[in-house]
């Protein structure tokens, strides 16, 4: 089984790694390098480092539309291209290109939560259950027939991090059992139900924003959700808070916002309906720590409103 891999961050790297081991993977397309961190060096994608760690020939076009990407596919003439996050619509012609089709792997239990970052509204929209799905490829987003899925339990306190790297290893398993049904001909197609389908946007800072006037645990599923990328945020005192760990109290609340005590517990506040305790958060031009560890030479105003 000859395959053509498409793929860019970290979260596609089992696959690519599961397949590498057991077929063919003639060639991997990615992202071009980019400027990453506050030096803003050229920094290679995590596809990219394993492709050259496993001696795949890499591609990084800007736009994977030109004649001449097209041709070295043609070229290759794969028996199937797997997509994984690779960030890049494919067009029909690429998508005509590969025997068996394109297969993509995505982070959610398809038709629900299509889209960029299925893994963190999964968590955002407190949902119980999370998962991967294979699809075929179609030119419109994630609406390809499914193939097959594993699910996944999102615990309470599960943050997108932590789902992530769950995913990413379910992924792996998923692929390969895909592409092995594939190549035995054992390969099953299930339409998906376009009016169960849900969305999941690409995530902005903006987002990240708490709003205490929601209940508790919308707000503990948002700081959950939005770990480890783009990180829930609040104000205090003008200054700009992330919080990175929270937990939802059984105490009544009657005003959204007020600090209402601090301990090595954490940072008590009211939210619409219950109580929210913050245990880890990062100061401006603080390092991230607990809330314990921040009052041992630190204090917060009791009575303040955070987000104001």
């Amino acid at each position: 089984m000859k395959i053509v891999f498409m793929g860019t961050p970290e979260f596609a790297v089992p696959c690519l790694d599961i397949l590498d081991k057991n077929f063919e993977v003639q060639a991997v397309f990615t992202q071009p390098d980019r400027p990453k961190g506050r030096g803003k060096k050229m920094a290679m994608s995590a596809v990219k480092e394993r492709a050259l760690e496993s001696q795949i020939p890499v591609y990084q076009p800007e736009k994977i539309k030109k004649s001449e990407d097209i041709q070295v596919l043609k070229d290759l003439s794969p028996d199937v291209i797997v997509v994984v996050a690779y960030g890049q619509l494919l067009s029909q012609e690429i998508l005509d290109i590969p025997k068996f089709g394109c297969i993509n792997v995505h982070a959610s239990l398809l038709p629900r939560l299509r889209g960029a970052a299925p893994l963190n509204f999964a968590i955002v929209n407190g949902e119980k259950v999370s998962g991967v799905t294979t699809q075929y490829m179609v030119r419109k987003l994630d609406e390809g027939d499914m193939i097959d899925k594993i699910e996944v339990e999102i615990t309470e306190d599960m943050t997108a991090g932590e789902l992530h790297d769950i995913l990413s290893l379910k992924g792996g398993d998923l692929i390969m059992k895909t592409v092995s049904d594939i190549e035995a001909g054992h390969i099953h197609r299930t339409p998906q139900d376009h009016e169960l389908s849900t969305y999941a946007p690409k995530m902005d800072k903006e987002m990240a924003v708490i709003n205490w006037s929601k209940p508790a645990q919308e707000i503990h599923n948002l700081i959950r959700g939005f770990n480890p990328w783009p990180i829930a945020t609040t104000k205090y005192l003008g200054g700009k808070v992330k919080v990175f760990k929270s937990s939802v109290l059984d105490e009544e609340a009657s005003s959204p916002g007020k600090i209402i005590r601090v301990s090595s517990d954490g940072l008590v506040v009211d939210c619409l309906d219950k109580r929210l305790l913050i245990k880890e958060i990062q100061m401006p031009n603080k390092k991230r720590m607990t809330v314990a560890a921040y009052i041992l030479g630190n204090s917060f105003e009791i009575g303040t409103r955070l987000g104001e």
